[in-house]
C-alpha cells in the first residue's frame, strides 16, 4: 500500500468524523494519535538488505514472506545432509535456515508496512488485523473499516483511537464502550449518540462531561472541540 493511498484513507476518516477536510499528514497522525499503539518495526531482510516490517523485534535474522516463497521454489528449503556430532553442529545448521518471516499476510490485498494481516484489504503500518478494510496504525482490530490508531476493537467504522470497544462509528477516543455513534472521548459507556467527554453513561445523547445539554449548545461546543482536535499544531 502506497503512502498516498494511506493518506487518502486518513483524509476520508477525519472528514467523516469532523465534517471538514483533514490537514494532518500520515506522520503527524501517527505521532498525535498512535503514540501508544504497538506497530510493526522496520528491519532489513538478511538475504537482500531490503527494508521490511515485522512484529518480531529481536529475531536477529529476517526474510520477507515473498523471499521465503521464492526460496521454496529453489530448493524447497532443504539443506544437503551433513554429519552432526554435537548440539553446536545442530545449532549451526539451524542458523542457516532460521529466519523470522516478515510482512506476513494471508488472503489479503494492498498491504503496506504491516505484519500478521488476515483476510483484509488496504492496510497500512498495522499488525494483527483480521477481516478489515482501510485501516492504518492499528493493532488487534477485526471486522472493521476506516479505523485509524485503534487497538483490540471490532465491528466499527470511521473511528480513530478505539480501544477495547465495538460497534462504534464516526467517533474518536472511545475506550471500553459499545454502540457509540458520532461521539468524542467516551469511556466505559454504551448506546451513546452525539456525546463528548463522558464516562459510565448509557442510552444518552447530547451530553458533555456527563451533563445534559440542549442540542444547539452541544453542537456549538463540538465544533470547537473538533477544530482543536484535528489541528496540525
Amino acid at each position: 500500500m502506497k503512502n498516498s493511498q494511506a493518506q487518502k484513507m486518513l483524509d476520508t476518516t477525519i472528514k467523516q468524523i469532523a465534517g471538514f477536510d483533514n490537514t494532518l499528514t500520515l506522520e503527524q497522525c501517527k505521532q498525535k494519535f498512535a503514540y501508544d499503539i504497538d506497530l510493526p518495526i522496520e528491519v532489513y531482510d538478511t538475504t537482500t538488505g531490503e527494508p521490511t516490517w515485522t512484529v518480531t523485534a529481536n529475531a536477529g535474522k529476517y526474510m520477507t514472506l515473498q523471499n521465503v516463497r521464492d526460496r521454496v521454489g529453489v530448493d524447497d528449503w532443504m539443506l544437503p545432509k551433513r554429519e552432526m556430532k554435537s548440539a553446536n553442529d545442530i545449532l549451526a545448521a539451524w542458523s542457516e535456515v532460521n529466519y523470522a518471516t516478515t510482512e506476513r499476510h494471508i488472503e489479503s490485498l494492498n498491504i503496506g508496512e504491516s505484519d500478521t494481516i488476515y483476510f483484509s484489504e488496504n492496510v497500512y503500518r498495522s499488525q494483527d488485523v483480521t477481516k478489515c478494510k482501510n485501516v492504518a496504525f492499528c493493532c488487534g482490530v477485526n471486522t472493521s473499516e476506516y479505523l485509524i490508531a485503534s487497538q483490540r476493537s471490532g465491528g466499527s467504522t470511521h473511528c480513530i483511537r478505539l480501544e477495547d470497544s465495538g460497534e462504534c462509528s464516526n467517533s474518536f477516543n472511545v475506550v471500553w464502550s459499545n454502540n457509540i455513534v458520532s461521539s468524542l472521548f467516551i469511556q466505559d459507556s454504551s448506546n451513546l449518540y452525539e456525546c463528548m467527554f463522558c464516562s459510565k453513561l448509557k442510552d444518552k445523547k447530547f451530553c458533555v462531561a456527563n451533563m445534559q445539554l440542549e442540542e444547539a449548545e452541544y453542537y456549538r461546543l463540538k465544533e470547537l472541540v473538533l477544530a482543536w482536535l484535528f489541528s496540525a499544531v
